[in-house]
């Protein structure tokens, strides 16, 4: 009887890189200061320094999703959720990356962390809608606030409206 033992060869971030550039010629990969995607530029930026293969398979899935903008906020959440997704259950296997799912619940918690924030009313702090991109309303006071875009910078919210009472 003959023994076989699976060796799995993970490769370092570098040629990961490396194997994803050949991989995927249509697409730049760049060292940045952050992991992102860059529709406009058809680039991933990845941190140069980092052991963070999962992040670079997850920005590779926005890429290969064919992700660009999106107009309401819950949209970014779906596209992110879909991106690790594809990133686990694709990307992972086939570069022998372990995706954990608290990694991607960890991440996936920032955005909705994010969403939270925006959606939460300034006047009375409730859950409001949003009614139009960067702008939402409270069902419960009705009062109106415009929020900056604020993924990567600290969020603002302005009051628009507020509905006086007597």
């Amino acid at each position: 009887m003959q023994y076989f033992t699976d060796v799995i060869i993970m490769l370092s971030t570098a040629s990961l890189i490396v194997k994803l550039c050949t991989d995927f010629p249509q697409l730049q990969f760049t060292p940045g200061s952050e992991f992102r995607w860059a529709a406009h530029e058809a680039t991933v930026y990845y941190k140069e320094d980092s052991t963070d293969r999962a992040s670079l398979l997850h920005e590779l899935s926005h890429a290969l999703l064919e992700h660009r903008a999106f107009t309401r906020d819950i949209q970014l959440i779906i596209i992110e959720q879909a991106a690790w997704h594809h990133a686990q259950k694709v990307l992972g296997p086939r570069y022998t990356v372990e995706i954990r799912d608290e990694q991607v619940e960890d991440s996936l918690d920032t955005y909705r962390d994010w969403l939270h924030a925006r959606s939460t009313c300034p006047t009375c702090a409730a859950t409001g809608v949003q009614i139009k991109q960067l702008l939402y309303s409270c069902v419960a006071c009705h009062a109106k606030w415009k929020v900056n875009d604020a993924r990567i910078c600290e969020l603002r919210r302005t009051v628009l409206h507020q509905k006086r009472t007597v």
